[in-house]
């Protein structure tokens, strides 16, 4: 991909998404800041202008995924950022996970990247680009997925790719019709979640959900009862329910044998929703395009927004750490919830 299709292609990405919701290997040292960065930290002081993703790893490092500045990286000391100057594929970040050896694996616009650390006493950091030349073929990605049998998902503009350690295969859903396009399609998935039981389950822009069971595919869509067939996010609750956030229709939960929905008609303020979380209390947050998130205690709705210092109103990601702080992100940065009201985070924090 030439330089000048690269950035066309970002700025295309982003400016959808802000009206909507083997590899080479390369080291670079972690303490390594770049012209750009400087730049950066001099003009703005958000993190990012845009957060897409936020994650905490099994070490307690915090991850957070960009719109064009690709991944920001906190250790508990400061703000290191990797990017294409850094050798790794990808500026804009669309989902992170963690495999069971603790690498970490991000989707990006570029392909599929996978790091860890290595032993060398300096730090340094180890990126493996899967791209043009592997066989997903150079395409935007929008999901990553490390299950508990150490297989990694990815969900592309065409549809889903799996890796088993040594090489990437297309793995086909069975698709009631052929989905094209080169950036986004019907088939393209944004959400791929494990229930409890090991089932893998795929959120798609236009066919509803898929649920794998290891040997045979079952489809959720409008006719079943979910609210729209254009599913954003898919999350799995601790009773088992499964809950769908949807672009068109609102939030759907479905106990195994009906759907209960949540809309802009009698709960929420829009019918946009890009981001789901379950607490560890039990709580239900999501995003509502325009309104912040809401809170959902399996009763009763909260609303934080502008009023709650919450300046993120498309919201893209939302995510509770290990000592029960809950973070959202999204088009104005990072914020922390206090209990009551939302902190923003900057470069220069507070993460305390």
């Amino acid at each position: 991909m030439s330089l000048l299709y690269s950035n066309l292609y970002l700025l295309l990405s982003i400016v959808l998404l802000f009206n909507s919701c083997g590899g080479k290997t390369s080291s670079v040292n972690v303490d390594k800041k770049t012209t750009e960065k400087e730049i950066m930290e001099q003009s703005h002081p958000q993190i990012s202008e845009y957060i897409r993703n936020i994650f905490q790893d099994k070490n307690g490092n915090f991850w957070m995924g960009t719109n064009g500045d690709g991944v920001a990286h906190y250790d508990g000391k400061g703000i290191s950022y990797f990017s294409n100057a850094e050798d790794f594929d990808g500026r804009q970040i669309t989902g992170i996970t963690e495999d069971a050896e603790n690498n970490i694996w991000f989707a990006t616009d570029q392909g599929i990247v996978k790091y860890h650390w290595s032993s060398d006493p300096e730090g340094k950091k180890q990126f493996t680009n899967f791209n043009s030349q592997t066989s997903l073929g150079n395409q935007q990605f929008w999901s990553v997925l490390a299950d508990s049998k150490n297989r990694i998902w990815a969900g592309s503009a065409t549809g889903i790719f799996i890796f088993d350690g040594k090489m990437w295969t297309p793995f086909e859903l069975p698709y009631p019709e052929k989905s094209t396009g080169d950036f986004i399609a019907k088939a393209t998935s944004w959400s791929i979640t494990e229930d409890q039981a090991g089932n893998i389950w795929f959120s798609t822009n236009g066919f509803g959900a898929f649920k794998y069971d290891g040997q045979s595919f079952t489809q959720i869509t409008e006719a079943n009862g979910l609210t729209d067939n254009s599913v954003d996010v898919i999350l799995e609750d601790h009773n088992g329910n499964m809950w769908f956030g949807t672009r068109y229709g609102g939030v759907s939960m479905y106990d195994g044998t009906s759907f209960t929905n949540f809309t802009e008609n009698d709960s929420i303020g829009n019918n946009e929703v890009c981001a789901l979380y379950e607490d560890t209390k039990g709580n239900i947050w999501f995003s509502s395009e325009g309104y912040g998130v809401y809170c959902f205690n399996g009763k009763y709705f909260t609303n934080y927004s502008l009023d709650q210092g919450l300046k993120v109103k498309a919201v893209q990601t939302i995510a509770e750490d290990r000592l029960g702080r809950l973070w959202v992100g999204g088009g104005g940065g990072l914020y922390r919830f206090n209990g009551t009201s939302f902190l923003n985070v900057t470069r220069g924090g507070p993460w305390n």
